[in-house]
């Protein structure tokens, strides 16, 4: 499943998708600031659902959803505002959006949205031996792994796993369990404010505060610190 996100703010973004990935780890994520972004997205990739911001820069989440429905017409439009406007939703209505939230998005609202996609989250996007493998990671992510004990608790050697998941996935198995655990993090970092940074490290995987909070603003640009604050 591919999920276009469209929001002008870069926090908003974000912590839609932790909500969505909470139900859907294995969903593909696509973010964009604006129409133009959001257009190029969906010309290479196939977008299935779209949670479309209606206030952007230069043309709204609206006229962007109406350009979209037009050009993939399988794709499911979810809108999503700060204000509650009956014309809005006239609109939304006239284009064909199949649901509307209103910002700040509650999680259970999400995830009343999101209840019918439940069949969606299948092993669909990837083969049997990599979704297994996916599976696995984010059940376990909190431990040591190696490519080794992934290759065992899937029935497959190394070598072989390590291609594979290179191939389906874009990335080697180290990287992306790096950037698993950074993105745990950033939830653990949000949602849990009485947690110190040595906390959140230690439940997202991480052996050291130090190797955490390096690798974090390698990878975000800011500290651990800086973006709990930010999130304020």
């Amino acid at each position: 499943m591919n999920v276009l996100l469209v929001d002008d703010e870069p926090l908003e973004l974000e912590q839609m998708e932790y909500m969505i990935k909470t139900t859907f780890p294995l969903w593909k994520f696509h973010k964009a600031a604006d129409a133009c972004q959001a257009l190029t997205i969906n010309q290479n990739h196939k977008i299935n659902l779209a949670f479309l911001d209606i206030n952007l820069p230069g043309r709204s989440g609206l006229e962007f959803a109406e350009e979209l429905r037009t050009i993939n017409k399988e794709v499911d439009i979810i809108m999503v505002t700060a204000y509650q406007s009956f014309d809005y939703a006239r609109q939304s209505i006239r284009i064909g959006v199949v649901d509307y939230l209103t910002k700040p998005v509650i999680e259970s609202d999400l995830q009343k949205v999101l209840a019918k996609y439940k069949d969606t989250q299948s092993s669909n996007d990837y083969s049997s031996l990599i979704y297994q493998a996916l599976l696995f990671i984010h059940d376990n992510f909190t431990e040591k792994l190696t490519l080794s004990d992934i290759a065992r608790e899937v029935h497959t050697n190394p070598t072989y796993l390590s291609r594979k998941f290179h191939e389906e996935v874009g990335m080697p198995f180290s990287e992306y369990i790096i950037h698993y655990r950074i993105q745990a993090a950033k939830r653990f970092l949000m949602n849990n404010p009485t947690w110190n940074i040595s906390d959140v490290a230690e439940n997202s995987g991480f052996n050291s505060q130090h190797y955490f909070s390096t690798l974090f603003r390698k990878i975000e640009g800011i500290t651990p610190k800086e973006y709990r604050e930010k999130g304020k």
